[in-house]
């Protein structure tokens, strides 16, 4: 059975990765980082009560503190003195929501863990299709980073897979339909904590993938 480690944010496109891997009989651990988010207190929530309904072990889940990035800024998500901003439409303008190098920092710490307890495999819900404006979610971005891991790491077989990248969300809506994940157990929102606020890029473009796949979103809104 190989090992893997999933990202796992709480959100639906890191949860359908996890049903994947799951499905693949990969032995599985999960990994989320806190990384100064403001919903970081909620995605935490989603994030252990998918890792209960997969019936994860304690020691298959670790949280790693990455909140060294709320020092730094730059963005929406982290800084307090930029407000998540309403979805405006697609855009491949990169986005204030976007967290400086953000993804490379995870995935530097995620393949240090792998290498650890001997995962091969790295899932990531990275979203390119809907998301074109990060430039941490393009294809080649993720062809170069597997590129490093060969090179820089002792045995070189760590992969990370991105099996939602090219994906619409009405699609990662459906996959995850047919691997009947815990939706209602997701988090996305970038702006609040109690109810998701619907109208932030996350909440907008999760709610447009719903409507599209013909499913009901299982979370409220305000």
């Amino acid at each position: 059975m190989e090992k893997a480690i999933v990202l796992l944010s709480g959100g639906m496109d890191s949860l359908v990765c996890a049903g994947l891997a799951f499905e693949k009989k990969h032995e599985v651990s999960l990994l989320h980082m806190n990384y100064g988010q403001k919903t970081s207190a909620r995605e935490r929530k989603s994030f252990e009560d998918i890792a209960d309904f997969y019936q994860v072990k304690e020691k298959e889940r670790k949280v790693i503190d990455m909140t060294f990035l709320k020092q730094i800024g730059g963005s929406s998500l982290t800084d307090e003195s930029i407000d998540v901003k309403s979805y405006s439409g697609d855009s491949s303008v990169i986005p204030d929501s976007y967290v400086p190098f953000r993804n490379s920092i995870i995935l530097s710490l995620a393949v240090s863990w792998a290498e650890v307890v001997g995962a091969t495999k790295l899932y990531i819900g990275a979203n390119y299709e809907d998301s074109p404006g990060y430039p941490d979610c393009r294809p080649s971005y993720y062809e170069a980073f597997n590129k490093v891991i060969k090179e820089g790491t002792k045995a070189g077989n760590i992969e990370i897979l991105t099996p939602v990248i090219s994906l619409k969300k009405k699609d990662i809506v459906k996959m995850g339909n047919d691997l009947k994940v815990p939706f209602a157990l997701s988090w996305s929102c970038y702006k609040s904590s109690e109810k998701a606020c619907g109208q932030c890029d996350s909440c907008a473009l999760r709610l447009r993938g719903f409507k599209e796949a013909g499913i009901t979103d299982p979370i409220d809104y305000q």
